[in-house]
């Protein structure tokens, strides 16, 4: 048995220092372009997102129709993969023929499109049928893969990368993961992955934390993993990007987790609420929202996630709502003002200039209770004297 010195920390417990506003500080200057796939440093990765969003793999969030909107806005989607492998494919060739006509549709300067201009989308994949599963979204024509699982440092991950690499060489790039920390960044990197997800138990829908006791403070998780990650690209010079997964409950996270090191981020309820995800929206009381439930959760029924093999014993998610946020464009036009105002404040013109030169600070109990409004706003009636 061994106990870390440190005390796991979230995301919520640092803020950041502003850096000098340069004259070069402004919104046009800002760059949030983020590799999505390891590359030689120095080197062009081979796909790139003008927005580092991307949505998480799941049945209550990754929808075609999500995908389409989500690439034209400069992020990319990952299929889910808790459905048939015929279906799955489906889904993602329906993205890819979507995109044919991007050029000649509405012009979106930062949409993440092919070598053919078609929008590019990602697709799940396990542990378990990864050797019939990876083929038929390959020729389906998915850009980039992800191992789904909640705990991603295993021998079982090792040998899905090894597969990919021995059958695509570098054709087919495989993300992998989850981890918490840099031992296991460096055996999935060593395994060949393609980027690498950060967070275990975090999110807003997982239980994990609570039913099997594992899990880190996000930010303790990734200041560790982008330690180990920085140190891989000096050693061997391939650098591997990193997705944050999970501890994201604000635009404000978001930027404090690009700041840590971060090259892009999953999430989940963000995208749930919106117009384009797949669930249903309804109305409860004066409220709309849209339903949201974990892949951990016995509605979705996604044992095999979570190596519980042939059905749910117990859940590691939950299922609920989210309140219902309108369409996806507006949403991430909104993140990305908020993203390059942070930036421009710490006087960051890039997110590579955001990793190295950040200032970050831990904080208080006290100061934590100080970081939002503490006035109680009135009524509009009694704000204009009527």
């Amino acid at each position: 048995m061994k106990i870390l010195p440190e005390i796991s920390r979230t995301l919520s417990e640092y803020l950041l220092i502003p850096g000098l506003t340069t004259e070069d500080c402004t919104p046009d200057n800002v760059d949030l372009g983020a590799p999505l796939v390891r590359h030689r440093v120095g080197e062009e990765p081979g796909i790139r997102v003008a927005t580092p969003l991307v949505s998480a793999i799941m049945q209550a969030v990754s929808s075609p129709t999500l995908a389409v909107a989500l690439a034209r806005a400069g992020g990319l989607s990952f299929i889910h993969q808790n459905q048939l492998i015929e279906d799955q494919a489906a889904d993602v060739l329906a993205v890819k023929q979507h995109g044919a006509d991007v050029r000649t549709g509405e012009t979106h300067h930062r949409a993440t499109v092919d070598g053919a201009e078609r929008l590019r989308v990602g697709a799940g994949i396990n542990s378990r049928d990864f050797k019939d599963r990876i083929p038929a979204l390959t020729e389906a024509g998915a850009d980039v893969l992800c191992l789904d699982s909640s705990d991603g440092y295993s021998v079982h991950q090792a040998r899905t990368l090894e597969f990919a690499r021995e059958t695509y060489g570098e054709d087919v790039h495989v993300g992998a993961g989850n981890v918490v920390d840099g031992r296991a960044f460096r055996y999935l990197a060593d395994a060949g992955a393609a980027f690498v997800k950060v967070g275990i138990g975090g999110g807003a829908i997982c239980t994990t934390r609570a039913q099997k006791g594992i899990g880190r403070g996000q930010a303790s998780a990734l200041l560790d993993v982008v330690q180990a990650r920085d140190a891989y690209a000096q050693e061997t010079g391939v650098y591997v990007p990193l997705c944050c997964d999970g501890g994201l409950l604000s635009d404000s996270h978001m930027a404090m987790a690009l700041a840590m090191g971060s090259d892009f981020i999953m999430l989940g309820r963000y995208f749930a609420r919106l117009d384009e995800s797949p669930s249903r929206k309804l109305q409860i009381g004066d409220q709309w929202y849209k339903e949201y439930w974990g892949e951990g959760s016995r509605r979705a029924q996604n044992a095999a996630r979570y190596g519980q093999r042939g059905r749910m014993v117990f859940e590691e998610g939950v299922d609920g709502y989210v309140p219902y946020a309108g369409s996806l464009y507006d949403n991430v036009e909104r993140t990305r003002a908020k993203l390059t105002s942070t930036m421009i404040s710490c006087g960051s013109t890039s997110l590579r200039d955001f990793h190295r030169d950040a200032v970050l600070v831990p904080v208080s109990a006290e100061s934590f209770k100080q970081t939002g409004a503490e006035v109680q706003l009135r009524e509009p009636a009694i704000a204009s004297g009527q």
